[in-house]
């Protein structure tokens, strides 16, 4: 099993899951968290008056799947939140870590058919 961590653009979030509806992944968690990598933030004005925006906004991506669907759950991800065809510096990163086990509260059911 393996725990796919997405880090993406608030504005591909629609995209990205209607691509991974398309291979039939329903089960994820969506976050709204701020960071900054490349794009080292930015500058607003707001009532004239200038400031630094350290962090920027985005969204997490959090799924537990089993081996064999990891590919497609990556190529799903990343055709939908690259802008456009070569991309941009802060279209994000996907993480991908083991996952020891699991266990559904309800049922107890623990590793892959807990998921």
């Amino acid at each position: 099993m393996k725990y796919i961590i997405a880090i993406i653009q608030p504005t591909r979030l629609e995209a990205v899951k209607e691509a991974l509806s398309n291979i039939e992944v329903f089960r994820l968690t969506v976050s709204d968290v701020q960071g900054f990598g490349r794009q080292k933030g930015h500058t607003e004005v707001y009532r004239g008056h200038e400031y630094t925006i350290s962090f920027v906004n985005k969204v997490k991506l959090e799924i537990a799947a089993e081996d064999k669907y990891v590919e497609q759950i990556l190529t799903a991800i990343e055709g939908a939140a690259r802008s456009g065809e070569q991309g941009k510096i802060g279209d994000g990163k996907i993480f991908i870590l083991p996952l020891e086990d699991c266990m559904r509260i309800r049922t107890r059911e623990r590793g892959q058919d807990a998921l």
